[in-house]
């Protein structure tokens, strides 16, 4: 792809992710247009600049930031059209880690959560269209099964959709008959949001970032839960089968887990 696909897909995701937030329900913390300060602050620290609020973040950090943290983590450039959006847009929201994993699980490639090579390669064997509709099927799976859909579920859902929708038409190419993102020129006329279409902050990159209490077992919940995704299409019978076989893998996965921490072990 070019970089205009960063240009246009960055448009869409800041719609999205919207302006200054700091809830109580965000495990982000404080965010401006989606960066939270936690990452702001490492930004400028490794460039030897003075910390400061992230509510006075510049364009072309906020750039800068979705280029190096989302948009290459997940080889945006290397992507097909739409399939690039959709995997960007579900790696800010989710980490690049996390989203990586759902793309290679809807090509077929090893879910190792980082794209090189045979990921790519997997991708450009694959229909587009049904790569991206794989990826959101994952992704908004996993979505309502955390604790936290409650608050942000149906905002969380509406963003999905759109982004299905416009990464379908870039796929096809018709994304340029779509309606591009709403601007609000004037901020005072813009309605307020409801705490269901708030995003959810990241904390770490990678699935352990959604759940409160981030971590290593709060992504190993995350990746097990991501593996059951996919009974969702099978009868109900096997359904029930395969679900009671890979709970049982989970419940055993978990219990190893606690234990390692009780010896004091890192999940790392």
């Amino acid at each position: 792809m070019t970089a205009s696909s960063f240009d246009e897909a960055l448009k869409r995701v800041l719609v999205h992710e919207g302006g200054y937030a700091d809830l109580p329900a965000d495990p982000g913390g404080a965010t401006m247009k989606g960066i939270t300060q936690r990452v702001y602050d490492g930004w400028r620290r490794r460039r030897g600049l003075a910390a400061r609020s992230v509510r006075r973040i510049g364009e072309d950090e906020v750039t800068s930031i979705y280029r190096a943290q989302y948009w290459d983590a997940i080889r945006g450039d290397d992507l097909p059209a739409g399939v690039d959006y959709c995997v960007f847009d579900a790696a800010v929201n989710s980490g690049p880690a996390q989203a990586a994993k759902w793309l290679q699980r809807a090509v077929g490639a090893a879910a190792d959560g980082i794209v090189g090579e045979a990921t790519l390669s997997a991708v450009r064997a694959a229909e587009p269209v049904e790569t991206v509709d794989a990826v959101c099927d994952r992704r908004l799976a996993m979505l309502r099964g955390l604790k936290t859909f409650r608050t942000f579920g149906a905002g969380w859902t509406r963003r999905v959709a759109e982004v299905r929708e416009t990464a379908a038409g870039m796929a096809r190419g018709s994304a340029g008959r779509l309606q591009p993102p709403a601007v609000v020129s004037d901020p005072s006329t813009a309605p307020k949001a409801r705490p269901s279409d708030l995003r959810l902050g990241r904390t770490r990159e990678g699935a352990g970032g959604l759940i409160a209490g981030t971590g290593g077992l709060a992504a190993i919940v995350a990746e097990q839960a991501d593996r059951l995704a996919p009974l969702a299409g099978f009868a109900e019978p096997l359904k029930w089968t395969f679900a009671a076989l890979m709970l049982a893998g989970v419940a055993l996965t978990l219990h190893a887990a606690m234990a390692r921490i009780r010896a004091g072990e890192s999940l790392a």
